[in-house]
């Protein structure tokens, strides 16, 4: 199966562009062959945790038709999208949450972000407390975002799980370590294909540093789409 890493600079709390831009790269990367494309960690609002405290209505519902764009790209390209946004759950604060949306629009999966990053976070949204899991064309994908990737005990759980592919929807500024230590490291050390979404742009805890892409169960980069340039990277997994 060919999946796809995608990047590009969110505009903070306008849902409808960022959901333009997602439905737009879910086409081409199904032009290119991918079966499947994982965006950045609050792909869909910006990461500026102040603006959807602010704003109730940058929080989704998981039907939300604000997504529909997205679904609508899913069907006609083939092409599941992994996306990540404020998504109203069980708690008092809507979850940091991951909804894949499958190649014929429905979802397949919900994943509230386990580990919290700092302050902020833990203001803004209700941690999640289930793993991520889903199947497509026969592979078991593993979800988890940015800070949950600094534990390796979900790639272990993952690896344990029976998964083949760990798709990682992230925010990384530039210059993060994250790029060198985390991502090659779950890879490695759980056997594992590994799936970074990033962002580039401004965001409230630095510039987007992009290199959205995939690495190898050895640890090796198989596609990096480069620190600048919005767009997407494709490479086989399974």
């Amino acid at each position: 199966m060919k999946i796809a890493a995608a990047q590009f600079a969110p505009v903070a709390g306008d849902i409808e562009a960022n959901v333009r831009t997602v439905a737009g790269l879910v086409r081409k990367a199904g032009a290119a062959g991918a079966r499947l494309v994982v965006f950045a960690e609050l792909s869909l609002t910006g990461y500026q945790t102040a603006l959807v405290r602010e704003d109730p209505a940058l929080t989704l519902a998981e039907d939300d038709p604000r997504l529909g764009p997205v679904r609508e790209a899913c069907r006609a390209a083939g092409t599941a999208a992994v996306v990540n946004g404020p998504v109203r759950g069980g708690g008092p604060l809507p979850g940091l949450t991951t909804l894949v949306i499958g190649p014929d629009g429905a979802t397949l999966a919900r994943y509230d972000k386990r580990n919290l990053f700092h302050g902020p976070e833990r203001a803004t949204f209700t941690a999640g407390t289930a793993d991520g899991r889903f199947v497509l064309d026969g592979l078991r994908f593993a979800l988890a975002t940015c800070y949950d990737n600094r534990f390796p005990e979900l790639a272990r759980r993952a690896a344990a799980d029976d998964c083949s592919v760990y798709l990682a929807s992230s925010m990384l500024e530039d210059g993060n370590d994250s790029f060198e230590t985390v991502y090659p490291a779950r890879a490695r050390d759980f056997g594992l294909f590994v799936a970074l979404g990033n962002s580039l742009g401004p965001s409230e805890v630095g510039e987007g540093g992009g290199r959205a892409g995939i690495w190898g169960p050895d640890g090796g980069r198989l596609a990096d789409a480069g620190p600048e340039k919005p767009g997407f990277v494709v490479a086989e997994v399974g």
